[in-house]
């Protein structure tokens, strides 16, 4: 079905009319009507965290299976803004986004203050990147490690694991190896996403070649990453992740690069439906996304690689060995889940999706949900690992999600859903009004002639009887069609 038929009705002069709009509303031009909508994105965004609280530390160092239990969610607002936003010469516009996180107790399920057991990532991270080190060197960094009181596991605070803690071994790495790593005195996961941005952008603007609208020409001055081992897999591909191309169809995909991620991903097709009566196309995350070169060998470049159906990250995260998939290892080898208690995956909570407008390429609602993961062993030489078995732990997953709303869903669902519809039915009412107006005077004129035609028209009581054929009865009575008697 064509995407015209089911968005709008069937062609007609005023579809014509509607389909012009969204080429003119949807370009990265300050006179548009998405324009504010692309500078300061209206639409509440929300990030939702859950940890995997570790149930059995000193069993695990034993080498047990781990144990774990879900926390949360702890959700926090998402404020979003572009700045420097500098228009160039080719076509493109460059633009800095900037990212502000602020919780939201009243949504979540505990508070900032609560205590999250997880493995150290610092001391298991620096243990397996020594694993081929001299064992001279393993023995100083256990002796380091013991003199700063570091163990394998660590009892922190959600907004410490979050926003960052004072470490004594962040300290020294600060010292003596200051560009390694870009903190500077505390430590978090999500200490350099807040109150930052997310890398310089240029994309294509669409005002001269609408073919190319929203595509990304450079991040941070590149065409394409060096991260990973092959052309393909270090390209930067599709637009920045918040608005596509318009006149989607079936056969179109979502591409966009992701800075989180380092590198570009690519959603496809599933389903249309409609969001607050706005008709919408769904795309979710291909089985392949996060496929193991094994299993999909276009994502050899991504390897060095484990199970199937989580991503190495390590290249682009400072050589530590940590891990991206879907959360719960949801669509992995089902090995990974099998190696830790506790997990439980499942399609409707742990997939993504992106509900998207087909006409102007705005998404409607989406959720993007993304696991991280530490791969931890023991090491020989250092004694803080103990004798822990090799496993990818699950240390959080995140969910961002945001669906358009209030007075910016109101205008986009008039502007772009009820205004077509009511030219479009606009039309026939219009046609109907002109057969109607053609017909009046024809009916009147009829009736204006009929009673005049009447009085000029001979009765048939006063024509005068046809005269005779060669086959008529010379005698015949008129009225009861019997001979009539001879006189008498």
């Amino acid at each position: 079905m064509r995407w015209d038929r089911w968005a709008w009705g069937p062609w007609s002069p005023s579809s014509q009319v509607c389909l012009s709009r969204p080429l003119q509303n949807v370009r990265i031009d300050p006179s548009s009507m998405s324009f504010n909508m692309w500078k300061e994105i209206p639409v509440p965004f929300y990030l939702s965290v859950y940890f995997f609280n570790v149930l059995n530390p000193d069993e695990i160092l034993q080498g047990k299976k781990p144990q774990v239990q879900e926390r949360g969610p702890y959700v926090y607002r998402e404020f979003r803004h572009k700045s420097n936003i500098s228009f160039n010469d080719n076509d493109t516009v460059s633009f800095l986004e900037y990212r502000r996180y602020q919780f939201q107790p009243d949504k979540s399920c505990g508070l900032e203050s609560d205590y999250i057991v997880i493995p150290n990532i610092l001391v298991m991270s620096a243990a397996v990147m020594m694993e081929d080190r001299p064992l001279s060197l393993k023995l100083m960094m256990t002796l380091a490690f013991t003199t700063l009181g570091e163990r394998a596991f660590m009892n922190r605070t959600v907004g410490e694991i979050m926003w960052g803690y004072d470490d004594p071994l962040m300290d020294l790495i600060n010292t003596y190896l200051p560009n390694l790593f870009p903190f500077k005195g505390k430590f978090g996961l999500f200490a350099e996403l807040n109150n930052s941005d997310s890398g310089l952008f240029t994309v294509f603007t669409g005002v001269k070649d609408f073919s190319r609208i929203h595509l990304v020409d450079k991040w941070n001055g590149l065409s394409k990453v060096s991260f990973w081992h092959s052309d393909q897999c270090n390209m930067i591909n599709g637009t920045s992740g918040q608005m596509w191309a318009p006149f989607m169809t079936p056969e179109s995909s979502l591409e966009f690069y992701s800075p989180d991620a380092c590198r570009s991903m690519k959603l496809i097709y599933k389903e249309s439906g409609e969001f607050e009566g706005i008709p919408t196309y769904r795309f979710v995350a291909p089985d392949t996304l996060f496929a193991n070169g094994s299993v999909y060998p276009p994502n050899e470049g991504f390897c060095p690689c484990r199970e199937s159906g989580i991503l190495n990250v390590s290249t682009c995260r400072f050589s530590a060995p940590l891990f991206l998939s879907h959360p719960h290892f949801y669509n992995a080898d089902p090995v990974l889940v099998e190696a830790v208690l506790g997990l439980q995956p499942n399609q409707e909570e742990h997939s993504l999706f992106l509900d998207i407008h087909p006409v102007t390429g705005i998404p409607m609602n989406c959720s993007v949900k993304l696991q991280l993961s530490l791969y931890m062993k023991a090491i020989s030489g250092i004694g803080q690992t103990g004798k822990i078995a090799p496993v990818v732990m699950p240390l959080l997953w995140f969910g961002e999600s945001g669906e358009m709303e209030g007075a910016t869903l109101r205008s986009f669902y008039n502007q772009l859903v009820l205004m077509p519809t009511v030219l479009h039915y606009a039309q026939y009412v219009l046609l109907a009004l002109g057969c109607i107006l053609l017909l009046v005077p024809i009916v009147l004129q009829i009736r204006s002639q009929g009673p005049e035609d009447a009085m000029c028209q001979p009765s048939l009581a006063a024509q005068p009887d046809p005269f005779p054929g060669p086959c008529t009865p010379l005698l015949q009575d008129s009225l009861s069609g019997q001979p009539t008697s001879p006189p008498v």
